[in-house]
């Protein structure tokens, strides 16, 4: 019997990488997705080397995950991989690419443009629909089967707001809706989805929201561990829902903070 895979988009950095690394360390061969320049595929090679070091393969695809040729092409080199007895055991969806811009303007001199149809469009489908789109051609191919685990990295913004976040808090609410539903529609299959809410952490996607400083600061204050959350964190979480016991947790979101949203 071969190793099964895991497909993580957004394999690069952050939860991506960490969870790549850990599902490497759990016997998955691993599949990456990312969309990155130079500096970052050099960190992909790096990544690469450190899995293919636990033994198992490793494919890594810089390109835009949320493509619909992109997902063509992965998913038939996937099944060009895969044996008769090897599935798709995880897709981990940590997409982490959208607009932050306000929805209005504070004053007309105010330089900063406001959030436009595109920009808003693409910040739901690359954060959110993309996730339906994967799940479904896995299941349609036969790639996911009974034992599946889907997840994907949603935050506290789907139910808060922040300057400027508007357009990826809509994404992440869209996201946790389209976990649920998916959650409900595999369940005949044996296959789980849920969504996991991390604490606040220090990844490229944090430090791309204006004043994370604050937001990493006030988490530290808060969370009873003293730091912040680190993608290790998830990442070793993840490896916990492979096991078969973990069945029936399905349709959630589930936090792994260290107990950050739960202390004043």
């Amino acid at each position: 019997m071969g190793r099964d895979w895991a497909l993580v988009l957004g394999a690069s950095s952050g939860f991506g990488a960490a969870s790549a690394r850990a599902l490497a360390q759990a016997g998955l061969n691993i599949a990456g997705v990312h969309f990155d320049t130079r500096a970052g595929r050099e960190k992909v090679d790096v990544l690469r080397g450190t899995l293919q070091s636990e033994g198992v393969a490793a494919r890594f695809y810089n390109a835009n995950a949320a493509n619909a040729a992109t997902r063509d092409k992965v998913l038939s080199a996937l099944a060009d991989e895969l044996n008769n007895d090897q599935q798709v055991r995880v897709l981990f969806h940590s997409l982490a690419f959208g607009s932050l811009r306000p929805f209005v303007k504070s004053d007309a001199d105010d330089e900063t443009e406001a959030m436009d149809e595109k920009a808003m469009t693409m910040t739901v489908d690359v954060m959110a629909h993309s996730l339906v789109y994967w799940t479904q051609d896995l299941v349609a191919r036969g790639l996911m089967r009974k034992g599946g685990r889907v997840l994907a990295m949603t935050s506290a913004g789907a139910s808060i707001t922040w300057p400027t976040y508007g357009a990826v808090s809509a994404a992440k609410a869209a996201l946790e809706s389209h976990c649920r539903q998916l959650a409900r529609e595999l369940a005949p299959k044996e296959i789980t989805v849920n969504a996991l809410l991390a604490g606040v952490t220090d990844t490229p996607a944090l430090r791309k929201i204006p004043g994370w400083e604050k937001l990493a600061d006030d988490a530290r204050r808060r969370n009873p561990h003293g730091r912040l959350t680190k993608p290790e964190d998830v990442a070793h979480f993840i490896t916990l829902l492979l096991h078969p016991e973990a069945a029936w947790l399905t349709g959630n979101v589930l936090r792994v903070d260290g107990g950050e949203s739960i202390a004043g």
